[in-house]
């Protein structure tokens, strides 16, 4: 784990090259179905669920891009990386933006399959996280 979470305009971001070991972990030539399986995928969840909303992010983004076009494994790594992002947003009282990365999570989610998991994830997680996110933002007017 980084020695904190990193929040734009509050604390210092991490020193360059921090993550590079953990992205390391996706590689070019690996399969779709072995991106579950990286450290990279699982240090994301880890991060996200420890409130490391900008790691998670961070760490994600290697898993992202090697998804294939138009796949349900890219929108569900971009549904994860999003609502990571308007979590941060929400803690750096951006509620604007927050909503905005939610209508986005949304709508990535609106094209997996409703039913079974993503990369091994639930779709039906994520949407609980996506909900849990929404009732934080209703919750602060």
């Amino acid at each position: 784990m980084p020695p904190h979470a990193y929040v734009p305009g509050v604390n210092a971001r991490h020193p360059e090259g921090w993550f590079d070991s953990i992205k390391a972990s996706v590689t070019p030539e690996m399969p779709v179905s072995a991106l579950a399986t990286t450290q990279a995928w699982r240090a994301g969840w880890l991060y996200f669920d420890a409130g490391f909303y900008w790691e998670c992010h961070e760490v994600l983004e290697a898993v992202w891009m090697q998804t294939p076009d138009a796949s349900a494994e890219r929108d569900m790594v971009q549904a994860v990386i999003q609502l990571a992002n308007a979590r941060l947003k929400i803690r750096m009282q951006r509620p604007r933006a927050a909503w905005r990365l939610c209508a986005m999570v949304e709508a990535h989610l609106a094209r997996c399959p409703r039913e079974g998991a993503i990369l091994g994830v639930p779709v039906a997680r994520v949407s609980g996280l996506l909900y849990r996110t929404v009732k934080q933002l209703q919750n602060a007017k």
